[in-house]
C-alpha cells in the first residue's frame, strides 16, 4: 500500500511542541507519511508543505486559544493555491475560554474543515477518521 502524505504543524504565534511530537509519532506509526512542519507555522507553510508533498491531508493543530482566528480563510487559500479537496483537521485547544464545542465544531466546519476535535482528543480517533476520509484500510 502507498503510503498516503499528511501536513501535521502547530498554526500561528503558537510554540506547543509537545503535542505535535506525540501525533507525528502516532500518525506515522500509524503508517501515514508524515511531513511535519513544527510550530509558529502560517497558513502559507501548510499550503506551501501540501503542493510540494502532494499531501492528501493537511491536520492543524493549536493549543494557545488563537486557532479560530489563525485558520480562518485557510480552506479558500488551500482552492486558490490548487489544493481543492484536500482534506482539513484541525484540533486542541482552538477556541478562547469554555465554549459549546457543538458551536466550535460547527463554526470551524463552516470554515471548511473536515473534522474539529476538542482538547484532549486521542490520536487513535484522528488516525481513524483519516484512514477513513483518505480511504485507507
Amino acid at each position: 500500500m502507498e503510503k498516503k502524505t499528511i501536513v501535521l504543524g502547530v498554526i500561528g504565534a503558537d510554540c506547543h511542541a509537545v503535542g505535535n511530537k506525540i501525533l507525528d509519532h502516532a500518525f506515522t506509526n500509524a503508517g501515514f507519511n508524515v511531513i511535519n512542519i513544527g510550530v509558529l507555522s502560517s497558513q502559507e507553510d501548510f499550503i506551501n508543505a501540501a503542493i510540494e508533498t502532494k499531501a492528501e491531508l493537511i491536520c492543524v493543530s493549536s493549543l494557545y486559544g488563537q486557532g479560530e482566528i489563525d485558520c480562518r480563510g485557510l480552506r479558500e487559500k488551500c482552492d486558490e493555491a490548487g489544493l481543492k479537496g484536500i482534506k482539513l483537521f484541525v484540533g486542541g485547544n482552538i477556541v478562547v475560554g469554555k465554549q459549546n464545542w457543538p458551536d466550535v465544531e460547527q463554526r470551524f466546519k463552516a470554515m471548511g474543515f473536515d473534522r474539529v476535535y476538542p482538547p484532549g482528543t486521542a490520536p487513535e480517533v484522528t488516525i481513524e477518521d483519516m484512514k477513513e476520509v483518505l480511504g485507507v484500510k
